[in-house]
């Protein structure tokens, strides 16, 4: 069956599905408070949307080449997982409600997240979303991190459609340019980071929640197709 001109939604993973970059944030000030860090806040914020590697470059250019990043991100790792693996990770405000009705209406998705693979896929199978989605891409199965667009054009790419029929919700400043740059409509739903003059130009749509996307969805698809019942 040939998907390419049918509609797609691509969802990143943290601070979209799971209400996780303020827990991830929580535990990176743990951690700098007990080793004296100062502006960890700050550098987290700057990493929002990035990959494992480009969050390290991203780090020693905040703290300098000699920032022992590894240690101090198995520390803050280890409080994370120990605190929200299995199922304990809160997922965001109409999340489910919207991955029902996608499901319900044959709208292909995928997670295109800049999280590795493993823990993406633990994370989202925990929760008991799995079922909702037809491929995870993961910020190692890329070269490029976002801004690339490269994440974005692979999920398009592994669910057989054409970049211009994709919508990718996103929360950060990174994802929003690389769905831009893909072709694709981009759809902000803030979380840590608010909307800026560029994130007012570059986003399709700007929503306070999920629950926005799903009726904005549901109006798109009506449009494309006039007998579209929902």
């Amino acid at each position: 069956m040939n998907r390419q001109h049918e509609m797609a939604v691509i969802f990143d993973m943290d601070g979209v599905i799971f209400d996780s970059e303020r827990l991830v944030v929580e535990t990176w000030v743990e951690v700098a408070k007990k080793y004296g860090i100062e502006g960890i806040e700050e550098a987290c914020a700057a990493c929002v949307g990035i990959n494992a590697q480009a969050t390290e470059l991203k780090m020693k250019e905040i703290y300098g080449e000699e920032f022992p990043y590894q240690e101090y991100k198995k520390e803050a790792s280890a409080l994370y997982h120990e605190r929200y693996d299995d199922g304990r990770l809160p997922t965001k405000p109409g999340i489910r409600e919207l991955l029902e009705f996608l499901h319900a209406n044959n709208i292909r998705t995928a997670v295109a997240s800049s999280t590795r693979r493993a823990v993406v896929e633990q994370e989202i199978r925990d929760a008991g979303l799995a079922p909702f989605f037809q491929k995870i891409i993961c910020g190692d199965m890329v070269e490029r991190s976002k801004p690339a667009p490269d994440i974005f054009l692979k999920a398009a790419e592994e669910l057989g459609v054409n970049p211009e029929v994709c919508y990718v919700i996103e929360d950060s400043y990174n994802g929003i340019r690389g769905a831009h740059t893909a072709g694709m409509h981009p759809i902000m739903v803030p979380d840590m980071l608010p909307p800026t003059d560029e994130m007012e130009k570059l986003a399709e749509q700007i929503f306070p929640s999920l629950f926005e996307v799903k009726d904005f969805i549901g109006n798109k698809k009506r449009l494309q197709y006039p007998h579209f019942l929902l």
